[in-house]
């Protein structure tokens, strides 16, 4: 009923920028919080950052001032502006989309992206 499709990742240089995109897509009314996660090699999964429909942000401690998740409540896509990456910022970055309304069943669902990869390292 509802997709994920993550965008953006790649291999980039330390002290790179990169910018992945989320783009939600269903029956979809409305969705509460749209966030960032990511998952490296032996590594629990661990949020890096979050925003919900009002705009109030959250973010891990290792990536406060150097990402930014922003979100086009429009389109129902989320964002997140990575500067300075470094090595221990390589990962699967995932995206989650939680509190969605659909038009076809009551209750509250969420849902996850497939995955995009982002390497660091020169």
């Amino acid at each position: 009923q509802v997709q994920l499709v993550e965008s953006g990742g790649g291999l980039v240089q330390p002290g790179g920028s990169l910018r992945l995109s989320c783009a939600a897509s269903g029956s979809i009314v409305s969705i509460y919080a749209m966030a960032w996660y990511r998952q490296a090699p032996g590594k629990q999964r661990e949020l890096v950052a979050a925003i919900t429909s009002g705009g109030s942000t959250n973010y891990a401690d290792s990536v406060k001032d150097r990402f930014t998740i922003s979100r086009d409540n429009a389109k129902n896509t989320v964002y997140l502006q990575m500067n300075s990456l470094n090595p221990e910022d390589t990962a699967v970055y995932y995206c989650n989309a939680d509190g969605v309304v659909l038009t076809t069943t009551l209750g509250k669902y969420r849902y996850w992206g497939q995955g995009t990869q982002v390497t660091v390292s020169s």
